[in-house]
């Protein structure tokens, strides 16, 4: 059964966040910029949630705020659903299915060490299964 940490080795460790009183079109800016559908919130040095495009979409658009006067914190998802390293990649895409999520914080020793996407493990899977056929293939004929 394939690993959390397997996806890690192979991504960035950059942590991308957002302080929680800075203002969404900052964060909506700073997405854009990275290329990347969420950040993680601090609020006082410490990671307390998550803002993704979902949030913006949701709390911001939906409800007639603004971009610019709304501060991340009104909009965040907090409290954080995480998962460990050693967390199956089955288990975190039913995860992601049961609670309509694409991204899990990856915590490691009390601390935050990764954000893992759908798209991380959707990529991951689809990589395994190339394998698979190859090396079924080459085993059908003999290779």
């Amino acid at each position: 059964m394939h690993r959390v940490s397997e996806i890690l080795a192979e991504k960035p460790g950059d942590l991308l966040t957002v302080d929680a009183d800075d203002s969404v079109l900052n964060a909506v800016k700073q997405m854009v910029e990275a290329n990347v559908g969420s950040l993680l919130v601090v609020v006082d040095g410490r990671i307390q949630g998550i803002v993704t495009e979902r949030d913006y979409l949701r709390r911001v658009t939906l409800e007639g705020r603004t971009e610019k006067d709304t501060p991340v914190r009104e909009i965040m998802t907090s409290p954080l659903i995480v998962i460990g390293p050693e967390t199956s990649v089955d288990e975190c895409m039913a995860l992601m299915t049961d609670r309509r999520i694409r991204h899990l914080p990856v915590v490691d020793d009390g601390r935050v060490v990764a954000v893992v996407s759908i798209g991380d493990l959707v990529k991951f899977q689809s990589r395994q299964q190339d394998f698979q056929i190859k090396y079924l293939t080459d085993y059908i004929t003999a290779r």
